[in-house]
């Protein structure tokens, strides 16, 4: 069968082309700029530099995986760091905030942080595509319930205490969802026994006034051989989800690992999987092939979703070029991923409950 030097090029670059690189998205300027939603991240840098810049948005678009699928462990997923180096192609906006702070010695520290915004129908394509779970929104509000003792007897943290309770509501917001105060009134000072005891049926009832019907239910004290303790229980309308405990040298981390039990115990009960195919070697045929350019495009294309394990070339005649693929989430997750402005577009998927082997047609846009 007659080969052109085309498809030799083609199998050359299967091996280690590079992914071409796409205008990154459009600094705004203004208000001081903050993630407001689950599209959007913020994370520190050290300069406002390219090469700065493009690792931020990697680890911004990680952080706003973790937040819609709810799952800690997504950045570990197969094709998710691949699809992180392509972080500033889905851009649609980003801005820079300083930070300023007092260190312990009393002088002010500055930290500079860039807040990006991704552009919501891409994010969900590559969601979609990397077969991660969909944590469903609007997402609920819980209450918590959480008494501090540190040495000098528990006390409730409500609404004016805000500022204590600081780590464990921004660890929520870093995992997608908010947590709420009680108001902290004298009826609900009375309640610190309940907290420590985690009477959950006696703290469902006051906080009847608050929806939802949900708390997360903590105590943090000091623990005997140093550092802190926290134990928690999560409650929604009037079923325990979760109890853990949390132990940390450092007071606010083991506050916020309230956030981390609550934010699981949702994903596991409200999560949904993903619709995507199956995992294995697809076959496609690909045509209106005219130039070395356009193998070299398909080849490019190719390499830069995620979702494709590897490519090898089949055989080339004429016009057209079959490959099998080795995809992650099957034809599905490809197409997701192509997009209607790639170079490579669907013709004819197989019919539903097609064998893997059945060919799929694309063409060069």
């Amino acid at each position: 069968m007659r080969r052109s030097l085309a498809f030799y090029l083609f199998l050359a670059l299967c091996l280690s082309v590079p992914a071409a690189l796409a205008q990154s998205g459009v600094r705004t300027e203004g208000d001081i700029a903050s993630a407001q939603n689950a599209y959007e991240a913020e994370v520190p840098v050290n300069s406002q530099g390219d090469a700065d810049r493009n690792g931020a948005l990697a680890r911004a678009l990680g952080a706003v995986l973790g937040k819609l699928s709810g799952d800690r462990s997504a950045m570990t997923r197969p094709g998710v760091a691949q699809a992180l180096r392509s972080a500033k192609d889905l851009v649609e906006s980003y801005d820079y905030r300083q930070d300023q702070s007092v260190s312990a010695s009393g002088a002010p520290s500055f930290r500079t942080m860039l807040v990006a915004r991704f552009r919501q129908d891409d994010v969900d394509g590559l969601v979609a595509a990397l077969g991660l779970p969909i944590w469903p929104q609007p997402r609920p509000k819980p209450v918590v319930w959480m008494a501090i003792d540190d040495g000098s007897g528990p006390r409730l943290v409500g609404v004016q205490q805000a500022n204590a309770a600081r780590p464990l509501l921004d660890r929520a917001v870093e995992r997608g969802f908010r947590l709420g105060l009680p108001g902290g009134g004298a009826a609900e000072q009375a309640l610190v026994g309940a907290i420590w005891r985690q009477d959950t049926a006696a703290i469902a009832r006051a906080s009847a006034r608050y929806a939802p019907p949900m708390q997360l239910v903590g105590k943090l004290y000091r623990a005997s051989g140093g550092g802190w303790i926290a134990d928690w229980v999560f409650v929604d309308d009037g079923r325990e989800l979760a109890r853990w405990s949390t132990r940390d040298g450092d007071a606010r981390r083991a506050m916020a690992g309230g956030a981390d039990g609550a934010a699981d115990a949702l994903v596991k009960r409200y999560a949904k999987a993903p619709v995507t195919g199956a995992a294995g070697i697809y076959r496609i045929r690909v045509s209106g092939l005219r130039s070395a350019a356009d193998y070299l495009r398909v080849a490019a294309t190719l390499q830069s979703v995620a979702v494709v394990r590897s490519i090898v070339p089949v055989q080339a005649s004429g016009d057209r070029l079959e490959l099998d693929l080795e995809l992650m989430s099957g034809l599905q997750g490809l197409n997701r991923m192509l997009g209607a402005d790639a170079a490579l577009q669907p013709v004819a998927p197989p019919a539903e409950g097609a064998p893997a082997s059945t060919t799929a047609e694309y063409r060069v846009r």
